[in-house]
């Protein structure tokens, strides 16, 4: 609730502030170039780094790895892009953010403790891709099972209706 505050009413008012203070610092006309200029400086970056992270995923795929960093980048890079195509500079600043590299590492790493701290257990995958919480091995209990089947075409004596036997004309 308070995030959704913060986003929709906060922000703008606060982006507006800034604007009008650059504005008023450094003129209307070099503050709406400069917004125009980062919005499309932030189209080219988030396009490169998306090709970037177009490549890191299928080249995960292709190894045969589960691409968990490669689509955190791809998610942090289309909001990254479309932070720099919203006007304002705060958003900007954030945009450009998400769109460098060490940054995203930085906030990947952060989220991922997060997130493993507030779920109380990690997930790790095993060579044979079986996902286990808290990163447990598979219990072995010393048993082994055997078993045989035979294929059975007549239903027992007890299902069968009167004047059935259970044998088949050829």
């Amino acid at each position: 609730m308070w995030l959704l505050i913060l986003l929709f009413i906060v922000l703008p008012i606060a982006e507006l502030y800034v604007i009008i203070q650059v504005g008023g610092a450094i003129g209307v006309v070099p503050t709406l170039a400069i917004l125009v200029a980062d919005s499309l400086i932030g189209a080219a970056l988030a396009r490169s780094q998306s090709r970037a992270a177009w490549e890191r995923f299928n080249r995960a795929l292709a190894e045969g790895r589960i691409p968990g960093r490669e689509v955190f980048d791809g998610a942090m890079i289309i909001l990254g892009g479309a932070l720099l195509l919203t006007p304002g500079f705060i958003t900007d600043v954030f945009g450009i953010l998400l769109l460098l590299p060490p940054t995203r590492a930085a906030l990947r790493a952060f989220l991922s403790r997060t997130v493993a701290k507030r779920a109380g257990f990690a997930w790790r995958v095993t060579p044979f891709g079986s996902a286990r919480p808290g990163g447990s091995r598979p219990r072995r209990s010393g048993y082994d099972y055997e078993g045989s089947a035979r294929e059975v075409n007549d239903p027992p004596s007890e299902l069968r209706g009167p004047g059935q036997t259970g044998e088949r004309r050829g």
